[in-house]
């Protein structure tokens, strides 16, 4: 599977809120995204912790 750059852009802002937001991984979103993160390699996630 080969995602384009705004798809991986997309993972980057999923996982950034999820940490952002100390959200939940449901099992089925921790089962899903691991093929689609391997496609961006180079992708880095930064965020800024809630307070």
């Amino acid at each position: 599977m080969r995602c384009p750059p705004v798809h991986c852009r997309h993972l980057g802002e999923r996982v950034a809120t999820k940490h952002r937001w100390s959200l939940a991984v449901d099992p089925a979103e921790r089962e899903a995204l691991p093929p689609y993160a391997a496609d961006c390699p180079n992708a880095r996630i930064t965020y800024d912790p809630a307070v």
